[in-house]
């Protein structure tokens, strides 16, 4: 009996002895629909401790015999938080354990003090900034993922009506601006799986593109005088390539050119007048030829003796 008693005792305190000590602290920290289990550490010498996490939600609770199921992308962590947003899919009260491990020893479960429900996490105002796209009002937001949606509201300075936007995008066109006028903008987050919104954000305000309308007619102006200037010289420029593209100066040959001496010396029968200096010629054309004239056929032509001092058959 005192040998039994001695050796239960003995291996109690060896049980006792194996226990690694329980993970203290727990509890989640949830922002934006992002859930991370945390805990304060174990500490053995010389030794690296490592994490389990197991969770229960609504349905393991009252419908599968309160069984647990482990997260393996927290199993045998090092780290003293996890990620646990995958897991916690509903919105429904979860129960969270951790406990540490090194080697074969184990600590006991420490569970959360009290359920958590995606419901409590904490939105915060969405990061914004406002600016103008030429006459249009622009309103950029940080992009916190798909399931988050964004109610924007704007309204021009000085006037009671505002007017609300809900958009999924995190850029976003909001109005036609008029130039000068100042407009200010607010959003706030909205979660439709949790039914909740965030705060606003705190309003920023833009004028409208005053200096851009400047910008725009100073630019148009001088544009204008630019032309205007520019147009005659086009004009006189076009109007001499059309001349010489349809009357080009032609340079003949010696043998083409008869002197104004030498028309007394062309054969009658070639050579009519026509009263005043024009002189034509029917059916040949006189072409200059060592002393004398050698005929060639010709369409009729038409010369004036005081235009040139040669005429060109």
């Amino acid at each position: 009996m005192v040998t039994t008693s001695c050796f239960s005792l003995f291996g109690g305190i060896l049980d006792e002895e194996a226990l690694l000590p329980a993970p203290q602290n727990i509890s989640i920290l949830s922002t934006n629909m992002k859930h991370f289990l945390t805990w304060s550490p174990v500490t053995v010498p010389g030794e690296t401790v490592r994490y389990s996490i197991e969770f229960q939600g609504e349905y393991e609770r009252d419908y599968a015999n309160e069984i647990w199921i482990p997260i393996s992308e927290c199993s045998l962590i090092t780290v003293t938080q996890c990620n646990v947003t995958e897991d916690i899919s509903a919105t429904v009260p979860y129960n969270l354990r951790v406990r540490a491990n090194l080697g074969s020893r184990s600590s006991k479960w420490s569970t959360l003090k009290v359920l958590f429900n995606r419901i409590t996490t904490f939105l915060t105002p969405p990061v914004m900034e406002v600016s103008t796209d030429g006459y249009h009002l622009l309103v950029k937001l940080e992009d916190l993922g798909p399931t988050f949606q964004f109610h924007i509201f704007y309204w021009r300075k000085g006037q009671e009506s505002w007017k609300t936007v809900k958009e999924i995008s995190s850029v976003v066109h909001l109005d036609t601006m008029e130039a000068g006028a100042e407009y200010c903008v607010k959003a706030q987050t909205y979660v439709e799986a949790i039914n909740r919104s965030s705060n606003f954000s705190q309003a920023q305000c833009v004028h409208g593109g005053r200096a851009t309308w400047m910008m725009t007619a100073m630019v148009s102006f001088v544009g204008f005088v630019v032309g205007v200037l520019t147009l005659p010289f086009l004009a006189w420029k076009m109007s001499q390539t059309f001349q010489y593209s349809c009357c080009p100066v032609v340079v003949l040959p010696d043998t083409l050119v008869i002197s104004l001496s030498s028309l007394h010396s062309c054969p009658s029968r070639v050579l009519e007048s026509t009263g005043g200096d024009f002189w034509f010629c029917r059916r040949v054309l006189l072409k200059r030829w060592g002393g004398g004239w050698r005929s060639v056929s010709f369409g009729r032509r038409l010369f004036s003796a005081y235009l040139a001092t040669s005429f060109i058959f």
